[in-house]
């Protein structure tokens, strides 16, 4: 295949980035400049051109959806069946390398893999145990993940010092988190990059081995590598630097904190010599929606200059709506959306709502419904996350790994066995003692006096019942999954709706291999399920990355909304926040409108707004300016445009902004409720603690 055929219908650009394979290659690709077809074709080209086989290929996606189109795409091209090369996220790739090295760590091949959900079971099972505020889980888990990104281990986080922010809670946490996996044969999602990592420099045989494997390198979405991430990938290239990353670090929005550069900049750094193309043509938004999104990215001073342009036509002016409230603003857009719908131009598919959190979704999904127009919310929970999903599941894991606790939780109270707490409890407290997994402390239980016969029998039953499913794992997925879902008594407790989600389950699974089956089941995430269908697509910003869609409203353009309150008092934060911005303004490709209220509920209150201070960034001469309201205070930061003023005896408090009181020194406002000589806020002071003030007598200035 020639050359010109590769690289026919791409820029100059474009294909400069294509044909160089010559060294280290960094493409910083603007947002619509093609970033996934430079993937695609550089793939063929190096197969196809170069002779390269596409099995020594090592190719790095951001998700396993990404992984599946790429490999779709690149069939097609080369005319070949690639299922088998190395496309897919770094999580997939290490869970590849460990299912066939990882004794060498010492750990049992038919390890569980813990995905988010399990995770967080197993950390609230911890923090009972160990009488601490279950309502932190979340927070913990967070944390324990951004450690292991930074491959700082329990026995490593207990020597940092002030390193990583040492907490003693935290730790105690942790070195039990760790150990229960342990006891569990399990490891999370972060376990099978940092365990890779140790893996491949503990032994540098085997790291050279999987290096001569790989001829050349690809990495998509450069710019989100944490440093587990960027430490494996220096050391695929311990040996040859034949390399092309690709990223734009304007839509670095996941990557973990870290005192390190970002990634691109320790790619320049690491890689002396490195060839460097920007990819500067947008083939996705128009001019004015660009010019937007340039003013408002180019205020984040730690970015690599891009001026981005486009040779479409559409001159159609963003459009900026203010109104009284959140309602309104949720009733007008489902009324704009219907309306450019019945002109017949655009399809449901073709209209996004983003967002900053969840939580705005709910006055959508009212208006939208009370419109008649169809919709979905993505991103919110994964289809592999429902209940009797995750509860069919776990007996399959059980089956393969019995020593997977999380599971075995899971499985004995779904159905119910009848089993009480009190007997459960027993069985992890002597399980624990024994150092043993709650399966083989059950089994054994069975053979002595340990529980009264009835609730022996029970538990007889349920070892029969994994053991008899155990049997069957050289047998297709599916077969299985039909056996766990009559066996189980499940089928005889589900409603209609259950009943169909474990039938599509078992079509998914289809003819797949048991193992291979799980692993794709634990390494899913929400951004892999987002389907395509003629509804309208409401998400988080952080959802809609690598999304396009040709109307896009990016509503609550609010402080203490977008940006979200507790990044107010932090630059560092600030400029994610207007990362996320900027991700959502490039989303559009024809029409884009912003809106905020003056008035919006969060959590439990109505609350005062102030428009986003990213909104002063907005050019005028690109935007059509809409107010459906008259405005009864103004910002604190550069007005939208010339206001008229009511009266107002005392100053507009909002949740995150900060105060000054003559006493108690500098606060933030964390919550605000009333009107005039009867406003209430509360306010955290960093001296003093939490204050609930009466406005009117409280004598605070306003920061």
């Amino acid at each position: 295949m020639s050359k010109y055929i590769l690289t026919q219908g791409l820029d100059q650009k474009q294909k400069e980035a294509i044909l160089y394979s010559d060294g280290p290659l960094l493409i910083l690709a603007g947002t619509g400049s093609g970033k996934t077809k430079i993937i695609t074709h550089k793939f063929s080209y190096l197969v196809k051109a170069k002779g390269f086989k596409p099995d020594s290929i090592l190719t790095f996606t951001f998700t396993n959806k990404a992984a599946d189109e790429m490999r779709k795409k690149i069939s097609c091209m080369i005319n070949n069946d690639i299922y088998n090369c190395w496309i897919g996220t770094f999580q997939s790739h290490c869970n590849r390398i460990l299912r066939k090295e990882i004794k060498e760590l010492g750990i049992n091949n038919t390890y569980s893999i813990y995905d988010e959900d399990d995770q967080h079971c197993l950390i609230r099972h911890i923090l009972k145990e160990f009488k601490i505020h279950e309502a932190l889980y979340k927070g913990i888990a967070s944390r324990i993940s951004s450690l292991k990104s930074f491959l700082v281990g329990p026995d490593e986080f207990l020597t940092s010092g002030d390193g990583f922010g040492f907490d003693e809670k935290l730790a105690k946490v942790y070195i039990r988190y760790q150990d229960e996996l342990i006891r569990s044969n399990a490891l999370d999602h972060d376990d099978l990059i940092m365990l890779t990592v140790r893996l491949f420099e503990r032994n540098k045989k085997l790291l050279e081995k999987y290096c001569n494997m790989f001829s050349y390198i690809l990495v998509d979405d450069f710019q989100e590598l944490n440093y587990a991430q960027y430490t494996l990938l220096k050391l695929f290239l311990s040996y040859h630097v034949r390399v092309c990353v690709i990223g734009d670090d304007d839509l670095c929005i996941f990557r973990y904190k870290s005192p390190e550069p970002n990634t691109i900049m320790c790619f320049e750094r690491d890689f002396p010599g490195v060839k460097l193309i920007k990819l500067e043509q947008n083939h996705r938004s128009s001019r004015n929606i660009l010019a937007v999104s340039d003013a408002v990215i180019s205020k984040n001073s730690e970015r690599k200059n891009k001026k981005l342009w486009t040779n479409k036509d559409n001159d159609e002016k963003v459009v900026f709506c203010y109104f009284n409230t959140h309602e309104e603003e949720a009733k007008y857009i489902a009324k704009v959306i219907k309306e450019l719908y019945l002109k017949g131009r655009y399809d449901y598919r073709d209209f996004a709502v983003l967002y900053r959190i969840n939580l705005q979704s709910k006055v959508l999904e009212d208006s939208l419904r009370n419109e008649g127009l169809p919709y979905r919310v993505l991103g919110n929970s994964s289809f592999y996350h429902k209940k009797e999903i995750k509860d069919i599941i776990s007996y399959l894991r059980l089956a393969i790994n019995h020593k997977d606790n999380v599971s075995l939780r899971r499985a004995i109270k779904s159905p119910s066995m009848g089993i009480s707490a009190s007997i459960l409890s027993k069985i992890e407290h002597e399980a624990k003692k024994k150092s043993i997994s709650l399966y083989d402390f059950i089994k054994a239980s069975t053979r002595s006096d340990k529980f009264p016969p009835s609730v022996k029998e029970k538990l007889l039953e349920f070892i029969k019942l994994i053991e008899s499913i155990s049997a069957l794992r050289e047998r297709h997925a599916s077969d299985i999954l039909k056996t766990i879902f009559k066996k189980s008594g499940y089928s005889k407790t589900f409603d209609e709706e259950k009943i169909k989600n474990v039938e599509e389950l078992i079509l998914l699974a289809g003819n797949r291999d048991v193992k291979d089956f799980l692993d794709r089941v634990s390494l899913s995430t929400n951004m892999d399920e987002i389907e395509k269908g003629d509804y309208i697509s409401l998400m988080t910003l952080h959802s809609a990355k690598g999304l396009e869609f040709p109307v896009v409203f990016i509503i609550g353009l609010e402080e203490g909304v977008l940006p979200y309150c507790k990044a107010i008092e932090d630059q560092e934060e600030i400029a994610e926040e207007r990362k996320l911005f900027y991700l959502g303004i490039t989303r559009a490709k024809d029409i884009l409108w912003l809106t905020c209220a003056s008035k919006r509920k969060l959590y439990t209150k109505l609350q005062e707004q102030e428009p986003s201070r990213f909104l002063k960034d907005v050019p005028k001469n690109c935007c059509q300016w809409l107010e459906k309201k008259l405005p009864q205070w103004t910002s604190r930061h550069e007005p939208l445009k010339e206001r008229t003023m009511t009266k107002h005896i005392y100053a507009v408090y909002t949740t995150g902004c900060r105060v000054k009181h003559p006493v108690w020194g500098i606060g933030v406002i964390r919550d605000c409720y009333g009107d005039g000589d009867k406003q209430k806020v509360t306010v955290n002071f960093s001296s003093f603690g939490v204050k609930r003030l009466l406005v009117k007598f409280a004598n605070l200035e306003k920061l």
